[in-house]
Parts: structure tokens; C-alpha cells; sequence
């Protein structure tokens, strides 16, 4: 008999893979639910933003918003790592200048 999950932790659990990027594999090791489980969670969280995407197409819907984190936090991550290069690269012909 599989265990009832709470509407709120399969939430956590999506929110976790789609807006945190984690892997399957990754949560599947912390929280011990099966792949197929989180996988079909993911799915019926896209179907049933997509059902409410057709019905009110002026609403940006959780799994949008999910994705649209997901990507800031790349980009964010990224310019991080820009920006703490040019920081160094600034230091470097600092010293060079001298």
C-alpha cells in the first residue's frame, strides 16, 4: 500500500525538481519515493497548469512561475561567476599597472 502524500509535500517535491533543478535521482535519495511517483507529480502539476493556462490564459500559472525561477537562478548563478572573474581580472591589472 503506497503511503498518502499531502497535496503540499507533492508541491515541495515538483517545486524542488522544476524550480530548484534538482535531479529525479536526488530526491528520490532523500525523501525515498519512487522516480515514477515524483515523475507523475511533475506531469499532473504541467497538465493541470496547462488546463488552467487554456481556461485563463491571463494568469501565469505555479508551473510557469516554477520554470521562470529555475531560469533566473541560472542566470543569476551566472553573472555571479562573471562577475567575480572580472573582479579578479580588475585586481590582476591593478597589480599590473603599479
Amino acid at each position: 500500500m503506497s503511503q498518502p502524500y499531502t497535496p503540499e509535500f507533492k508541491k515541495k517535491m515538483v517545486r524542488l525538481r522544476e524550480e530548484e533543478g534538482r535531479t529525479i535521482e536526488s530526491i528520490m535519495s532523500e525523501y525515498g519515493i519512487a522516480k515514477s511517483t515524483i515523475s507523475r507529480w511533475c506531469k499532473e502539476l504541467r497538465e493541470e497548469c496547462q488546463k488552467q493556462a487554456q481556461d485563463h490564459p491571463e494568469i501565469t500559472t505555479e508551473f510557469d512561475m516554477m520554470k521562470e525561477n529555475l531560469r533566473l537562478r541560472k542566470e543569476l548563478e551566472e553573472l555571479r561567476k562573471e562577475n567575480l572573474f572580472l573582479k579578479k581580472a580588475a585586481a590582476f591589472f591593478a597589480k599590473e599597472i603599479d
